[in-house]
């Protein structure tokens, strides 16, 4: 049988390229229809580790647990989860620490994501060329389709 809803991971990280790609999910997720509920998943990957490591000289806790965390993570989120609720589609946050796109892609890995929506770099060619963009690495090694939104 042909399953028409839809597993959307967004990345999210507070910039005005991934709030389009959030809008863009939203969008995508709405066209499955209401028989054909699809749901988005919101991934913010944060630098780093959860825990520190031996080698910290002075180790700090994790952004998720320092204080002001709360406040910044409604910021970061707010686009997606205004967006998702007036359009009734159903949205999960998940906060991940790494390299960002190794994280995203290996979350899509996971859940069997039928699509990831994630916003260009902005980056210029040279700099796009020498360092690589996390949308490039995303479309280049993602096993389900991939929607890059400028």
């Amino acid at each position: 049988m042909l399953n028409l809803s839809k597993k959307i991971l967004v990345a999210i990280d507070g910039s005005p390229q991934s709030d389009k790609a959030a809008e863009e999910a939203v969008r995508l997720a709405l066209a499955s229809g209401t028989r054909f509920r699809s749901k988005i998943y919101a991934i913010l990957v944060l630098p780093g580790t959860r825990a520190p490591s031996f080698t910290d000289f002075m180790p700090s806790p994790p952004p998720t647990e320092r204080p002001g965390w709360e406040e910044q993570r409604k910021r970061i989120f707010y686009v997606v989860e205004k967006v998702a609720a007036e359009a009734g589609v159903s949205v999960e946050n998940v906060v991940v620490y790494g390299d960002a796109a190794e994280e995203i892609l290996a979350f899509a890995e996971q859940e069997d994501i039928s699509v990831i929506v994630i916003g260009s770099s902005g980056a210029g060619r040279v700099r796009r060329a020498l360092l690589g963009s996390v949308s490039t690495k995303v479309a280049l090694h993602a096993r389900c389709s991939v929607y890059i939104v400028r």
